[in-house]
């Protein structure tokens, strides 16, 4: 492994923005502080230059508002509260650390540096961690402008080869006469390897399988172009080449990797760059030549593993490894796609600078320890990089569905000047981001309705809306609170069996109560008085769509769950008519449960905060809920998620110690983000339940149902 050097930064001051500034502008498209976000406040930075690009790393500290809420103090007048609502909402300034990362061509590093240099104003330490061929080849500027002194860090060095992207590109020039590496790749995407490569089976014949060997493996690299008499194809040759150098990296990186005891070898560099013909094929060369002993790893940020690593060889006192880290979508630029149809404006996107930037979490996330192979693990149920119909659908969806956002946002601060101004910014963005997915449908990595509402959710926040529909969620919890002792007073009139239906009925319905679906918004801005009942009217009538009920109804019959882990959707109706009444039922059997809400805001979804508020009123309404948090057999935590979707692999450390603490064996999932776009196909060592109300007409048909079709899925599994 190679450690990165180090440069030592003066302890002079930097000097004031001047003609260096320019420069930067007129090299780039963008303004430089798009690029070099919250400079201002930097503390740490680490660098790779590589033979051509350099990727640059900092941390910074970001200055964003959060929505909080705080129960009234109701001290002497406890006769009003039914008049006024169950919490009051402010609006709060939070730093939160950030990591910036900047992907330019070498051809701008002096610029680059200048900008740096005259803006940089808050550094903590007077260290800049380097690494790469480059960081050598630019010592001396690097020197000259951030008035640094080298230090005698040392790095080893393990081995490598002169057989890569460069020799791919070099190579593929001189046989197809194309310049342009994306267009090489584009050529092998469409090429066959075999018309050109002699195989085993060209080889032994039929004779190969006595020797237990694939006739399909390669004998030789342009083995046929020796001796047959004919032309090859330029897709031929490019295919042949690519498998031919990607093979030669496979089996490399596997002798290097048993040389020093490792089953993981992690790739990148120009040559990978997210390209799946590249992928696959190193992929294979590794499980080949080391019997599937080494796992070969490619991520998504590839391209700054190096500016990474030297930026932690410079943290190590702040503990990195105890912090878990987020991607913020509205601050990153995406991936450049392969293809070469794509226009000039599509390829130009931001000039020749790539961005990323990771938020600091405040607590560490850690996967749930009830998932069955926590490996094989993957949230989404629908991979929109891949269906182009449901790619389609959704992406014109969100377009659809953004005037609504953009208006829910400005409403939410009536007091402010500048709403309408940031929510035109947040469209615009947004907007932005939608039309390179439909370019570049990999540009942020896989591509999922998670993603999608993710990034929405990331664009608010950077202009400054925190929680568009928190006046929403408050007003719904005040009138929902107000139901609450009538819908239990009805439950506890009916015989075991007809609750238990009810019971889940009241859950389905709540679930209706979601404003991130256009079809229910549309009805609640429409109908005021659209409440609780009208829902279960609504609701598709037995069988359902997806129906495991009468399955649950046996296992009820039953002992009791030990303990159950509920993951709460929306607020108002959902959480205290639908979700509370059945934790209620479960309390009386005996069962413990862990109610987990959101960390943070995300459309309606109940946050942690709000759901110890609405948890305090109804045990002042009911005893079983009040005795039950009293001695802790009812915990409310939270998620570590700011999401309307579930990733079950990145979940509060505490979270996840309390449920192995308590014995968790029932898991209950509700709502469509969390039950239906992610965790569908979930598998988990204990009994589930999925539910949800299919919100959306075209997924409905999609999955043979209709609008409000219901999912009630409960799995037990294998023994």
């Amino acid at each position: 492994m190679s450690w990165p050097g180090t440069f030592k930064m003066a302890e002079c001051g930097a000097s004031g923005s001047g003609s260096s500034g320019d420069s930067l502008d007129k090299s780039i498209t963008l303004p430089p502080d798009e690029i070099f976000r919250n400079l201002e406040n930097a503390k740490r930075f680490a660098i790779d230059i590589g033979g051509s690009l350099t990727k640059l790393a900092y941390y910074s500290t970001v200055q964003h508002k959060v929505a909080k809420v705080r129960s009234f103090d109701h001290s002497g007048k406890d006769t009003e509260r039914d008049h006024e609502p169950p919490y009051e909402i402010s609006v709060q300034e939070e730093i939160t650390a950030r990591l910036h990362f900047i992907k330019f061509e070498n051809t701008y590093i002096e610029a680059c540096l200048d900008f740096i240099k005259d803006h940089l104003v808050n550094t903590e330490t007077k260290v800049i961690q380097a690494t790469g061929g480059g960081a050598y080849k630019f010592k001396d500027l690097i020197e000259e402008k951030l008035r640094l002194v080298e230090t005698e860090d040392r790095f080893e060095w393990v081995g490598g080869s002169s057989i890569g992207g460069g020799t791919f590109w070099g190579l593929g020039a001189l046989l197809t006469k194309t310049k342009k590496f994306d267009e090489l790749l584009h050529l092998a995407s469409r090429g066959q390897h075999s018309n050109v490569d002699m195989l085993v089976r060209d080889v032994y014949g039929g004779a190969h399988q006595t020797l237990g060997l694939s006739g399909n493996l390669i004998a030789s690299s342009f083995g046929k172009s020796a001796t047959a008499d004919q032309e090859f194809s330029k897709e031929d040759m490019a295919k042949s080449l690519l498998h031919m150098i990607s093979n030669d990296i496979g089996q490399l990186a596997c002798l290097h990797a048993r040389l020093h005891s490792l089953d993981r070898v992690y790739f990148g560099g120009f040559f990978i760059r997210g390209h799946p013909v590249t992928m696959r094929t190193i992929t294979y060369s590794i499980n080949f030549f080391s019997k599937g002993e080494v796992q070969a790893l490619f991520l998504r940020h590839e391209g700054y593993l190096g500016a990474i690593g030297a930026f932690l060889k410079g943290a190590e006192q702040d503990n990195p490894n105890q912090y878990s880290w987020g991607e913020n979508y509205a601050g990153s630029s995406g991936l450049m796609s392969t293809s070469p149809e794509l226009g000039p404006a599509q390829r130009a996107r931001s000039g020749t600078f790539d961005l990323l930037e990771m938020d600091r979490l405040e607590r560490p996330l850690v996967s749930l320890p009830l998932l069955l192979d926590p490996p094989s693990y993957v949230p989404d149920t629908v991979d929109l990089t891949d269906d182009a119909l449901a790619r389609k659908y959704w992406l014109t969806c969100f377009e659809e569905a953004l005037d609504g956002v953009v208006k829910r946002a400005v409403a939410s601060q009536p007091d402010s000047v500048d709403a309408a101004e940031r929510a035109e910014k947040f469209r615009q963005k947004y907007w932005n981001k939608l039309q390179t997915l439909r370019q570049q449908p990999f540009a942020y990595g896989t591509l999922t309705v998670r993603s999608l509402l993710d990034t929405r959710e990331h664009c608010l926040n950077e202009f400054n809306f925190p929680d568009p529909y928190s006046k929403v969620k408050q007003r719904e919890n005040g009138v929902a609170l107000r139901c609450f002792p009538g819908v239990v007073r009805s439950l506890d009139t009916l015989g075991w069996e007809e609750r238990q239906l009810a019971l889940v009925k009241g859950l389905l319905a709540g679930n209706v109560f979601d404003w991130g679906a256009k079809a229910v918004s549309d009805v609640l801005e429409s109908d005021p008085c659209f409440g609780f009942e009208e829902a279960k009217r609504k609701l598709q009538e037995r069988p359902w769509l997806v129906d495991s009920y009468s399955e649950w109804l046996q296992r009820l019959k039953g002992p009791p769950h030990k303990c159950a882990l509920i993951f709460a959707d929306n607020s108002g109706i959902d959480i205290i008519l639908g979700v509370f009444p059945f934790v209620r039922e479960l309390l009386l059997r005996g069962t413990e449960v862990i109610l987990a809400c959101n960390s943070g805001p995300a459309l309606n979804d109940v946050t942690h905060s709000e759901s110890l508020i609405v948890a305090e009123r109804i045990a002042g309404m009911d005893p079983v809920v009040h005795s039950a948090l009293r001695e802790e057999r009812l915990l409310l935590v939270q998620t570590g998620s700011s999401s309307p979707c579930l990733d079950l692999s990145r979940l509060d450390k505490g979270l996840a110690a309390l449920v192995r603490e308590r014995g968790a064996d029932l898991v209950v999932i509700e709502g469509m983000g969390r039950a239906v776009h992610t965790n569908y196909h979930a598998a988990l060592c204990c009994e589930s339940l999925k539910l949800a109300v299919i919100k959306n007409a075209w997924l409905a048909e999609r999955l043979g149902g209709r609008l409000f079709s219901v999912i009630f899925k409960y799995e037990v599994p294998a023994e």
